[in-house]
C-alpha cells in the first residue's frame, strides 16, 4: 500500500521512523512518501521535505515567513495527488496537517492523524474539524480518549512511543567513561541543559540557565545540542563559559546525568523517562506569554504534570525563570533525599499511566487492519 507520512518536528521524525518500521514488518508492498527527517528516512521511502525548512515557531517567525507557509501547502497537495496514497498519516504538527487534512478528505483520500494537536490545551473548537476531515485518529496520552468523548469521536489511544524509543536506546552498550572522553567532559557530575530545538526557545531560556553555572563549582554542566541547530548558534551563547556542549546524544546525556534544566515539550517527558530529576523552564516574549496565558485552558505547561494530573516537576514561568529560583529549585533536586525518592516513584506511575511498551506496534497494527 502506499502511504504518505506529513511530520513537521523532531519529535515528529523519531515517531514517524517507528512507524514506517514496524509497517514494514506487516506490509509487504509498503511504498512511503514523507515529510520528515533523517531518522525517517533511514527506515526507507522518499523524503519530500525536511522538517528542519518546516519549523516556524511563534506568531513573528509565522508571519515573516507566510509566504513559504503558504508555498509548502500548495507543493503538498499537489504532491499527494499525484502520489494518490491508500492513507495520508499525519503526525501532531497541526497548523500544517489540519490543512492538508481538509484537502485531502475533500479529495477522497483517507485521513489519519497520530498524535493528537493539542486542543485540550487551546483551540478546543479544532474537534469539530477534526471530526469532519480525519477518519481516525491515534492518541498517546491517557486523557485524550476521555476528551475527545466528550465530543462524541471515539478514538484509538495506543500508548506513548517514547517508551520504546527510549526501551530500545537503553538495548545499545553503552561506555560512560569513553563517552565523557568522546565529548570532553570530566569526571563530576552533570546537570543537563536542555534548552529546546528551535532558535527562539534557546535565546528565551538559555540565558537563565547559564546564569547560575557558576554558582555549582562541583557540577559539569552540559548543554545537549538538538539535531536542528548547529553548533555555532550553540556556541554564541556558551562560548564564554564553562558549560560543555554535546551535540544530538540527548539520551546518552541523559543517562548519566544527576539532574536537567528542561525547556517545557516533549523533552519533559523525555527526561522523566530516563528518571533524572528536573526543573521545567518555560520564558517567551510578554506579548506572546499574555495571550497564550488567555486562551490556554490546562493547568500545568509540562507532559509529566499534565499526565499525572498533578505537579511532581516544579515548572518555572516566565517572570519565575530568573535565576534565583532557578538555583532554589535545583538545589532541592540534588540535596533533598526525601524529594528525589518521592519523584522517582512518581516516575514509575508516569510509566504506567502512559500505556507501557509497544505503542509503535500497536498503532502499526491498528492502522494496517483499518485498511
Amino acid at each position: 500500500m502506499k502511504y504518505y507520512i506529513i511530520s513537521g518536528e523532531a519529535s515528529g521524525d523519531l515517531h514517524g521512523s517507528n512507524l514506517i518500521k514496524e509497517l514494514n514488518k506487516l506490509d509487504s508492498d509498503i511504498d512511503v512518501r514523507f515529510w520528515g527527517g533523517d531518522l525517517m528516512q533511514a527506515q526507507g521511502g522518499k523524503l519530500v521535505k525536511h522538517y528542519k525548512d518546516l519549523a516556524f515557531m511563534g506568531f513573528t517567525q509565522v508571519l515573516m515567513n507566510i509566504r513559504t507557509i503558504f508555498k509548502n501547502i500548495k507543493f503538498c497537495k499537489q504532491d499527494i495527488l499525484e502520489f494518490n496514497p491508500d492513507v495520508l498519516i499525519l503526525i501532531d504538527y497541526p497548523g500544517f496537517n489540519l490543512r492538508i487534512a481538509e484537502f485531502a478528505h475533500a479529495n477522497n483520500i483517507k485521513v489519519f492523524y497520530y498524535i493528537s494537536p493539542q486542543i485540550w490545551a487551546w483551540k478546543q473548537s479544532r474537534v469539530h474539524k477534526i471530526k469532519r476531515f480525519v477518519d481516525e485518529m491515534f492518541v498517546i496520552l491517557p486523557f485524550e480518549k476521555d476528551f475527545y468523548k466528550k465530543f462524541d469521536f471515539d478514538v484509538n489511544f495506543v500508548g506513548h512511543p517514547l517508551l520504546d524509543a527510549i526501551e530500545e536506546n537503553r538495548k545499545i552498550p553503552f561506555d560512560e567513561a569513553k563517552f565523557r572522553k568522546e565529548q570532553s567532559l570530566s569526571d563530576k557530575p552533570i546537570i543537563s541543559l536542555l534548552a529546546g530545538s528551535r532558535k527562539q526557545e534557546v535565546k528565551a531560556k538559555l540565558p537563565v540557565m547559564l546564569s547560575i553555572v557558576e554558582d555549582y563549582p562541583d557540577y559539569q554542566f552540559v548543554l545537549a545540542g538538538a539535531p536542528s541547530l548547529d553548533e555555532a548558534y550553540y556556541n554564541t551563547f556558551i562560548e564564554n563559559t564553562n558549560v560543555k556542549l554535546v551535540q544530538n546524544k540527548t539520551y546518552d546525556l541523559l543517562k548519566i546525568s544527576e539532574a536537567a534544566l528542561v525547556t517545557s515539550g516533549t523533552a519533559t517527558l523525555e527526561t522523566a523517562l530516563f528518571e533524572v530529576p528536573e526543573v521545567v523552564c518555560y520564558k517567551t516574549n510578554e506579548i506572546q506569554y499574555r495571550l497564550a496565558k488567555n486562551l490556554v485552558k490546562i493547568k500545568y505547561i509540562s507532559l509529566v504534570n499534565l499526565i499525572m494530573d498533578k505537579e511532581i516537576i516544579k515548572e518555572l514561568i516566565q517572570h519565575d525563570l530568573n535565576k534565583k529560583q532557578l538555583k532554589q529549585e535545583l538545589d532541592k533536586l540534588l540535596v533533598n533525599t526525601k524529594y528525589k525518592i518521592e519523584l522517582k516513584n512518581n516516575y514509575k506511575l508516569l510509566k504506567e499511566k502512559l500505556g507501557g511498551f509497544g505503542a509503535s506496534k500497536r498503532l502499526a497494527s491498528l492502522i494496517y487492519s483499518k485498511l
